[in-house]
């Protein structure tokens, strides 16, 4: 880390001069809007992959069925997922990858050794950044499961790190794809509801079982609980409202207040299913049990962010856009648009598809079938590659990265502190003001 230290990045910006170019009249200078961030493009795109879990390995299968890429070397702490990932590779053609397994630093050795163009990684939370520093700073792009970082002092680290050595740091957030999520930021960018003024998300999904597993994320998942009562994972509900909201792209997060209720589901879980000799009933949770948070944007808007992963309860992620025109709300998905329909009540979505879905599900909808979470996943891996390829930017940024992720540590922060308002930093530096909107994607 010595030399990824804050003093010694590059301050970026300011105008650059054209050698032998005409003097230009001041009257006539007119300061250039900042590009977003684009890399030469790589026809194709060799991967090293960290963390072959059951997510990992549905993003190794993605990868195997998209063009122009090859996974040229796998990482992973246990030799029988390196042998899983090999197989899978080889069975689809591609020769077989260099094979890192000798404990959970052996990606540093990757980084070092291989000659790859990109690092995509799908470890325990914790090893997020050192996977992304390590792979950016042996001339990497780099890919990350979600949240990016856990803590502001890593958000900083991966923005600075990207930005001294220009390359790609993105924040893999599936929900960005969901058809569900696309078909209403379609809607918005079409101006369907109007001006946007409201916005919630959440991530309300029971993962005690899963937790307290034996295996897969039940082996380091659940020690979070132990040691941070705020949001642990916040970017499934906010990345999507945050896109329909250009977070980044001429408003962005300015403060947040957090409050969390008691902590019982994970004890009442440990009492009921755990033997009373198991260590885990032993376990102190301070986790509580729901999480909210609101988030102002220096635009105005307001945000909800709820997080609840230790109670019984259906599967939603709340996605809701509210502008002076209508909403969309999700779970059960439905909108409400003034002047169409009847009054003052739904339309389910299934109505509004054949109008308003976004065009990049109607063309790769049959490619996506089968693929991870109804087929995002395929879509956000495809997407990823072809920018890389064509040497354009990507959907998601490392600012994108940083201002989902900021919400872990500032929500904890000001649920310690009676729910104080704190300061959501401008990871961007100001460039949030001129940066352009989210395209309308297309495959």
């Amino acid at each position: 880390m010595d030399d990824l230290k804050r003093r010694d990045f590059l301050k970026l910006g300011g105008a650059a001069v054209v050698a032998g170019a005409a003097p230009i009249p001041r009257q006539a200078v007119q300061p250039a809007a900042p590009k977003p961030f684009s890399a030469p493009p790589i026809d194709m795109v060799r991967i090293g992959y960290v963390g072959i879990g059951g997510q990992g390995g549905g993003h190794v299968n993605n990868l195997l069925k998209i063009p122009g890429c090859r996974i040229t070397a796998v990482c992973d702490i246990r030799p029988e997922r390196t042998d899983w990932a090999t197989q899978q590779i080889t069975a689809a053609g591609h020769p077989a990858p260099a094979v890192y397994n000798r404990g959970p630093r052996d990606f540093e050795r990757l980084c070092e050794t291989e000659s790859l163009d990109l690092v995509y990684n799908a470890t325990p939370w914790e090893f997020h950044v050192p996977i992304m520093l390590a792979a950016m700073k042996n001339g990497k792009h780099t890919a990350t499961e979600v949240p990016a970082a856990m803590t502001l002092a890593d958000c900083w680290a991966i923005v600075e790190a990207a930005e001294k050595l220009q390359k790609h740091c993105v924040l893999m957030e599936n929900c960005n794809y969901d058809r569900m999520e696309m078909m209403a930021f379609n809607m918005v960018r079409k101006g369907v509801f109007g001006e946007l003024l409201h916005a919630e998300g959440g991530y309300l999904h029971d993962l005690r079982s899963v937790k307290f597993a034996d295996k897969g994320e039940g082996l380091w998942r659940r020690a979070w609980a132990t040691k941070v009562n705020g949001n642990l994972y916040p970017t499934h509900g906010l990345g999507p409202v945050a896109n329909c909201l250009d977070i980044n792209r001429g408003d962005r997060f300015d403060y947040i207040v957090s409050m969390s209720g008691p902590s019982r589901g994970l004890q009442a879980w440990a009492a009921e299913h755990e033997p009373p000799d198991s260590p885990k009933r032993r376990e102190k949770y301070v986790l509580g049990d729901v999480n909210v948070s609101l988030i102002k944007t220096v635009q105005g808007r307001t945000i909800i962010v709820q997080h609840s992963t230790n109670l019984p309860r259906p599967y939603s992620r709340i996605h809701l856009v509210q502008g002076t025109k209508g909403l969309f709300q999700g779970y059960p998905h439905r909108a409400y648009i003034e002047g169409r329909g009847k009054l003052d009540q739904w339309q389910t979505a299934e109505e509004l598809l054949a109008e308003f879905e976004h065009p990049l599900w109607k063309e790769i909808a049959e490619r996506a079938q089968g693929a991870g979470h109804g087929g995002m996943d395929f879509i956000e891996d495809y997407r990823l590659i072809k920018c890389l390829r064509e040497g354009t930017p990507t959907d998601m940024n490392v600012y994108d990265a940083a201002s989902l992720s900021a919400v872990v540590e500032l929500s904890t922060s000001s649920n310690a502190k009676r729910s104080a308002s704190l300061d959501i930093p401008d990871f961007t530096k100001g460039k949030w003001k001129t940066n352009p909107p989210l395209d309308i994607v297309r495959m």
